[in-house]
């Protein structure tokens, strides 16, 4: 049974009152075609109950524009959703085509600052965002009265003499929710040792994101990166207004997984009534990192799931953190994000995972 307006239907009782389910709901596939965003083909995704979000298929098939009733989840920089053929992949030429959105991949091979490993040049965040997905498609299941629109395809990282990686990547959304999740499997098509370096970038904005909302975690720890973020420190998890000159904060949180082995944390804005979680399982994202920054027409916090930290692939190899993928090896991964309507909703959900 889908929830739409209030109401439990069946399949058959909304088939009664509408001409097709694009009526209130659906995938649609489209492409831009302005300025840098010209070719980025996009699927955009309806679930009914108020939920709408961009899936961009040439941009690894990250999810940029997302709204809930009308109001926005997500910061989006000024870029917007740039073609790929304008990727800068030295130093901080990411920067150049980050168009903020819901979640940007950062992968696969290497993420966070840039770096020199191994002799090989690294830019910040690597190359998935400006990698096109192939073999996509978008479907609408029905099983019973249950129906999930699911958006699907396979992102390729590979070099000649290097690493063959392929993201075959699954979000999907049921009818009457509002719980995006992403089902995602990499694999070492190679034939040589891969580092495996996955990072999911989460970009709340205004309107949810503003002065008095707050953040909410379970962590045993909580350790500021730098200098800078340790001036932050004591207020990490409260939101000001913008703020002129704001110099970005990030911080390491150590997070409690629940009995089922998700890690879960809550932008909450009580005055709005509305909140977002991203709920992920642990067991492959061992790191969680936030990002603030909340300066002006830069508003934006970031809740980052990973498997590393954002020091760049030589650091982590000099930790002997880096992770790798062997030749015919898989890793998988699940990420949820979600809205929450209401205070009553955020009370409970906060409950059930024993967040503070």
């Amino acid at each position: 049974m889908a929830i739409l307006f209030g109401k439990n239907y069946s399949r058959g009782e909304l088939e009664r009152h509408i001409g097709h389910l694009s009526q209130i709901a659906g995938v649609r596939l489209m492409e831009l075609q302005d300025g840098q965003e010209s070719c980025v083909r996009i699927a955009d995704v309806r679930s009914g109950s108020g939920l709408r979000f961009q899936i961009s298929l040439n941009r690894g098939m990250d999810i940029s524009l997302a709204e809930y009733k009308g109001m926005s989840l997500a910061w989006r920089s000024p870029q917007g959703d740039v073609h790929p053929s304008y990727f800068d992949p030295k130093g901080m030429g990411w920067l150049k085509s980050f168009p903020g959105g819901l979640m940007t991949g950062c992968g696969l091979t290497t993420a966070g600052a840039p770096s020199i490993d191994a002799g090989e040049e690294l830019g910040i965040h690597g190359r998935l965002s400006n990698l096109p997905a192939s073999n996509t498609k978008a479907e609408t299941e029905w099983a019973g009265d249950r129906c999930v629109f699911k958006v699907s395809g396979v992102i390729r990282e590979n070099v000649i003499f290097k690493e063959n990686l392929a993201l075959y990547r699954t979000i999907e959304v049921e009818l009457g929710k509002s719980t995006i999740t992403l089902r995602d499997k990499v694999v070492n098509e190679g034939f040589r040792r891969s580092p495996l370096m996955m990072l999911y970038h989460i970009n709340l904005g205004w309107p949810l994101l503003d002065e008095g909302s707050d953040v909410h975690l379970n962590a045993r720890s909580m350790k500021p990166r730098d200098d800078e973020a340790d001036k932050g420190a004591a207020s990490a998890m409260r939101i000001p207004a913008p703020i002129s000159g704001y110099k970005e904060q990030v911080f390491y949180h150590d997070l409690i997984a629940d009995s089922g082995g998700f890690a879960s944390a809550v932008l909450a804005n009580r005055k709005l009534g509305l909140g977002l979680f991203a709920r992920y399982r642990q067991k492959e994202l061992l790191r969680f990192i936030q990002w603030k920054m909340v300066a002006e027409g830069e508003y934006v916090l970031g809740f980052e799931p990973a498997n590393c930290l954002v020091e760049g692939r030589a650091k982590e190899r000099g930790r002997e953190t880096l992770q790798f993928l062997e030749p015919g090896e898989t890793r998988e991964f699940l990420v949820h994000i979600g809205v929450l309507d209401g205070n009553a909703a955020i009370d409970q959900f906060e409950s059930e995972n024993n967040l503070s």
